[in-house]
């Protein structure tokens, strides 16, 4: 077995699983808060066994400068993931993870606003098409505004949780030096000290086997799912990456019609391609430069800024 096929493997096993995580979140029957917070408690231990096993704590790499944004990052991340799973209850699955998947358009937007990257005006038309299938796959109609706004909140949501993800991104490429196992690590950390002041642990009281839900998704959808992505990320080119970027959300509206029989309108789904197409021409469009390099250990950490990247974009 090649590496890239070996690689392609590990990321399409990544997407899949990152595909179910709507059904874990649902099944659990924990509010947002709790599900995030159990996720990253046990994420955390999952991906320190992992760090500790490897031996990476001890040339870490970070410096207080990267440390801090890590940090930030995972401030980013961890409402992110409160903000989606909450789309989830006033949404479905399916359309939350579609309007979730514009992450890559705020990732360019920011980008020029905050740091003056180069903004084209071929990114600027992908991004507008992008925004036309947004209102597709939305579906939003002149009575959702008038029916209590559960929808359009749900929505939003969303298209926050997107945002905060490109923020995320954007930090994260910053920082160099450091493996992207540890700054996930950084980041899952942050979120229990964060979160801890909103979770409702006698709620959780009468959870039962529904821990196990929450077991999974920090040790599946946080410890497994990224040791997968990180090690596909050093063997992919970002081209293979943008493209299997998508089994995500497939997997996500085949999982949300197979367990709760949701699925999207019609004219919802011509959305779909637009979002599709237009996150691929703005993903792919780089200069030649900015290939990436031949991968060895060494270059591992750039993967991290490739997970909008989420990258591929991960919930």
């Amino acid at each position: 077995m090649t590496s890239q096929t070996k690689g392609t493997a590990q990321l399409t096993a990544a997407m899949v699983l990152s595909g179910t995580l709507g059904v874990f979140v649902v099944e659990s029957g924990a509010s947002p808060f709790d599900v995030v917070f159990f996720r990253v408690l046990f994420g955390a231990l999952a991906l320190g066994g992992y760090v500790l096993a490897r031996g990476w704590l001890r040339d870490h790499g970070f410096t207080p400068r990267t440390l801090a944004l890590a940090v930030l990052g995972g401030v980013f991340i961890v409402l992110n993931w409160v903000l989606l799973f909450q789309s989830y209850e006033n949404t479905s699955i399916s359309v939350a993870t579609v309007v979730y998947h514009t992450q890559p358009f705020y990732v360019v937007l920011l980008g020029a606003l905050l740091f003056r990257e180069r903004l084209t005006a071929a990114k600027v038309g992908w991004t507008g098409l992008a925004f036309a299938g947004l209102i597709l796959v939305s579906g939003i109609t002149p009575g959702d505004f008038s029916s209590g706004g559960g929808y359009l909140l749900g929505i939003g949501q969303a298209l926050l949780a997107a945002l905060l993800y490109g923020l995320s991104t954007l930090v994260t490429k910053r920082i160099s030096g450091v493996r992207p196992h540890l700054i996930a690590l950084v980041q899952v950390l942050v979120g229990i000290p964060l979160l801890l002041p909103f979770a409702d642990f006698g709620a959780m009281a009468g959870t039962g086997a529904d821990w196990g839900w929450l077991v999974g998704l920090g040790v599946i959808h946080t410890g497994l799912m990224y040791v997968l992505m990180y090690a596909a990320y050093a063997e992919l080119p970002t081209s293979k990456i943008a493209v299997l970027a998508f089994v995500y959300p497939a997997v996500a509206m085949v999982a949300d019609w197979a367990v709760y029989g949701h699925h999207i309108g019609l004219v919802q789904a011509l959305g779909v391609p637009l979002i599709v197409t237009a996150s691929l021409k703005v993903t792919l469009a780089r200069p030649r430069a900015a290939a990436p390099a031949p991968r060895t250990a060494a270059h591992a950490p750039r993967a991290a800024s490739r997970t909008a990247t989420p990258a591929a974009c991960e919930a």
